[in-house]
């Protein structure tokens, strides 16, 4: 359990408190800088522990349990509040809804198959929509951050919110159809 992949992924989960709080600092700006840096690198040990999991044969089956929980609580944790900070407001909700639906129809298909002993794997688009969702969360957490700046981290971050949205309906629907072939 406690393998260095393992423990990058619960720095993963630890590290949400610290992501939520920094939304409620008095200086926004900074509260921006620190949410954008805590996202960041919880972004990156999400591309580390797997590979080091995999590289040193420490793949483990807590890791496998704990990183997708890991990830979908950082993401629905990031979009609750760039929502409630007003970051991402009016239609661009329709987006955020989008990715959260799909990460919870996700996270139930995924059970239910584990149930029936059914596998489904993460395809290349999968983890490209990842990618840009991450990209653009991670943008929007520096809405305030980057504005000081002079930097369009929130528009960037709209725009990648939607391309994420979007990637997300077609994986989240390939992922249904694989599954309702096990349901029926």
């Amino acid at each position: 359990m406690w393998t260095l992949p393992n423990l990058l992924t619960m720095s993963r989960i630890i590290v949400i408190p610290i992501l939520i709080a920094s939304f409620f600092m008095e200086d926004e700006r900074l509260g921006s800088h620190i949410a954008f840096v805590s996202f960041t690198l919880a972004g990156i040990t999400d591309f580390f522990d797997g590979y080091l999991a995999r590289a040193t044969g420490s793949v483990s089956k807590i890791g496998q349990f704990l990183d997708p929980i890991a990830d979908k609580l950082m993401v629905g944790a990031i979009l609750l509040m760039v929502v409630a900070a007003d970051w991402v407001s009016g239609v661009h909700v329709i987006a955020a809804v989008i990715i959260m639906c799909r990460e919870l129809l996700v996270s139930g298909l995924r059970e239910f198959l584990a149930g029936l002993h059914v596998s489904v794997p993460v395809t290349r688009l999968a983890k490209w929509k990842t990618t840009v969702q991450m990209v653009a969360l991670g943008a929007l957490c520096w809405t305030k951050g980057a504005a000081a700046l002079g930097l369009p981290a929130q528009e960037l971050g709209l725009v990648g919110l939607w391309i994420a949205a979007i990637l997300t309906l077609y994986t989240g629907y390939d992922y249904l159809r694989t599954g309702l072939r096990h349901m029926v």
